[in-house]
């Protein structure tokens, strides 16, 4: 019978070791799979290229005011453990290729405590992608809003003249999810199982 028991207590332990590894690689994932969306372009994602890569084609002989117009299309969605509003000011405009744009999302947190949330973006079609270049956006640092705060939240962008002419739309949505929501949850599960 002590042995049986000795058995069990080791096969726990592994289970536990295995699920725990699994819960760290499914952590250690995420970044990998942003890094590669930021690189291939997938799931719409852009790259935040500045500087020499996302300056304005016209200094590289381009007439200034011959860029065509594409229709940005903004979009606004929360995680449904965000207790917060968020949505674009414009729901389009239109925007001259190779120029400088900048559209204004509005955030307002309803919860009674202060909430850190981090917006995920996403440009669609996926092929327009890597001709969308934000310069500046609330995405790339985390957001904190008091309790009944309301903020504006800026994204200076840019659509390279090399877009498609098939393409006369594109779409530039943010998720926000709630930045400690998600690991506690996370946490609380590994704790369960581990308990």
């Amino acid at each position: 019978m002590h042995e049986r028991q000795r058995a069990v207590a080791r096969t726990t332990r592994r289970l536990l070791l295995a699920a725990g590894l699994m819960f760290g690689f499914g952590f250690a994932l995420v970044p990998l799979y942003n890094a590669m969306c930021e690189v291939v372009g997938l799931n719409g994602k852009s790259s935040n290229l500045t500087g020499a890569a996302s300056a304005p084609q016209e200094s590289a002989g381009q007439p200034p005011g011959l860029g065509r117009e594409v229709t940005v299309e903004f979009v606004a969605n929360t995680n449904a453990d965000l207790a917060w509003d968020f949505q674009p000011k414009v729901a389009r405009m239109k925007v001259r290729v190779g120029e400088t744009a900048e559209a204004v999302y509005v955030a307002r947190n309803r919860a009674a405590h202060e909430v850190t949330g981090q917006a995920i973006p996403s440009v669609a079609p996926g092929l327009a992608a890597k001709h969308f270049h934000k310069i500046e956006c609330f995405c790339f640092t985390e957001q904190k809003l008091a309790a009944g705060e309301q903020k504006d939240m800026t994204v200076r962008f840019r659509v390279d003249p090399e877009l498609s002419d098939d393409v006369r739309t594109v779409t530039l949505a943010y998720t926000f999810f709630d930045l400690h929501k998600a690991p506690a949850d996370a946490h609380a599960g590994h704790t369960a199982a581990g308990g």
